[in-house]
């Protein structure tokens, strides 16, 4: 399978000491910790969150209670976390490229740079129809999208999710347009176009995997750079064989809590995440049965390496004329 771009354990490791800066006492929560999921259950987000939690318990011997809070396409969520006491009890978490475009359609006021970044794995984006759908190729969506545009139905999460921000990578190398669906996350919006309420979904590799290997989607490309060989599937051709000028990127998904917690739950966090996280079993075991590569990393090698995937996605948006305010006014330059 391919994988994708990644920093070298050490690199990271080291990069993550240096933030640290001197020495503190581990951090030792007195009360459950909250992961809000700003997505329905099921989805990428809620798979993840789950998959990291009995790691997070056993580390730091407390309870780790996840809620779903969905709604304005993972802004509702996202701001309870960020309005929350900033005393570590409170994360949240998703795709940390739909985090720093907030504000750039006007859904929140927050930018990347305002949170802790915890990275664990990398997704990536289907473009998959129903096997019924009128439209069997890229070739055919493409056509549709510039001479019948309402005909392309497009199931997603919203303007601010992984599938959304594919359907305008779609849009803004081909021209055309389309009509977006969407549901309250990404594994809703799957099921969506596996009854047929959508011809297409561009949705999460992780939330439409069972239903590509049942065969209930049909997989046409993926968002990534080389083709992707998924186990029980097959090999997915990436989208830049049909439309060479797409923009591509990498989905990194972790959890996160607004800068202003206490020091040592950012250290505390950082330690597990080299060492509990980066060894994990589970999270190994998720990722291979989703189709997923894993890149554990936090801190500034985090906003590292998920700032590129942030900038394309905001200029998409931008340029599809789906934002509320121009990406270089906040701090977001055009990649």
């Amino acid at each position: 399978m391919l994988k994708l771009p990644k920093l070298a354990a050490s690199a990271a490791i080291g990069v993550a000491l240096a933030m640290a800066g001197p020495a503190a006492a581990d951090w030792k929560p007195e009360k459950p910790i909250r992961i809000i999921v700003p997505w329905g259950a099921g989805g990428s987000t809620d798979q993840l969150v789950r998959t990291l939690a009995g790691d997070l318990e056993d580390a730091l011997g407390q309870k780790v209670v996840v809620v779903n809070q969905t709604g304005g396409a993972g802004a509702v969520g996202t701001k309870a976390a960020l309005e929350a006491d900033k005393d570590g009890y409170t994360w949240t978490a998703g795709a940390a490229k739909d985090l720093g475009t907030y504000i750039v359609t006007g859904a929140l006021d927050t930018r990347l740079k305002d949170w802790h970044l915890y990275l664990a794995t990398v997704n990536f984006t289907v473009l998959s129809v129903n096997p019924k759908s009128k439209f069997q190729s890229v070739e055919e969506i493409v056509a549709a999208m510039k001479s019948a545009p309402d005909r392309v139905t497009i199931a997603t999460a919203g303007i601010n999710s992984a599938g959304g921000a594919a359907s305008e990578a779609l849009k803004a190398a081909v021209g055309g347009d389309y009509k977006m669906v969407t549901y309250d996350g990404g594994a809703p919006a799957v099921k969506a176009t596996v009854a047929h309420e959508t011809e297409i979904t561009t949705q999460l590799v992780s939330e439409q995997y069972e239903m590509l290997r049942a065969k209930r989607l049909k997989p046409l490309a993926s968002f990534t750079p080389k083709p992707v060989s998924l186990g029980g599937i097959g090999d997915v051709e990436p989208i830049t064989k049909s439309v060479p000028n797409a923009k591509v990127g990498p989905v990194y998904f972790g959890i996160w809590a607004p800068k202003g917690i206490p020091d040592a739950a950012v250290e505390t966090m950082g330690k597990i995440w080299d060492t509990k996280i980066k060894s994990s079993e589970r999270l190994a075991k998720y990722a291979e049965s989703k189709g997923l590569s894993v890149s554990v990393v936090w801190g500034g090698a985090a906003y590292e390496q998920a700032f590129p995937t942030t900038q394309i996605n905001a200029w998409q948006i931008h340029d599809g004329g789906k934002s509320k305010v121009s990406p270089d006014k906040v701090g977001i330059p055009r990649p």
